[in-house]
């Protein structure tokens, strides 16, 4: 069974950087793509970020895209989203999530599996 559990949220000031990570188990990690997501209070859940098998492709959420930057080691089943000049709109809930294949994929009924979140909130 697949588990994702992320960590690494937390309160900051804007302007200020955070990497979250999200360790993955119950399957070949290296075999499949991942993607963050994050969710707003009364909001719908929204894509972020996608890498493929290898981390060769990334693709990112116009709104996060040069600040925000998706990364995996598979080496250690571990999926991270290095997030730099957060801004109070950046505050979410921030999920990990995995598709069954090897593409980066950005539509969020693709993703299989989900972690739990983790709790992000950027302080104006």
């Amino acid at each position: 069974q697949v588990q994702l559990v992320e960590s690494g949220g937390g309160l900051v000031q804007a302007g200020a950087s955070l990497r979250l990570s999200c360790a993955a188990s119950g399957r070949t990690f290296s075999n499949y793509a991942m993607g963050w997501f994050r969710q707003a209070p009364g909001k719908e859940r929204e894509f972020v970020a996608t890498i493929n098998w290898s981390g060769v492709n990334t693709f990112y959420a116009a709104s996060v895209k040069g600040r925000f930057t998706i990364s995996r080691e598979n080496a250690k089943s571990t999926l991270y989203l290095q997030m730099n000049s957060l801004k109070p709109e950046d505050t979410a809930v921030y999920y990990c999530a995995a598709p069954d294949g090897r593409l980066s994929v950005v539509t969020k009924s693709e993703y299989k599996y989900w972690g739990q979140g983790t709790q992000v909130t950027v302080s104006s």
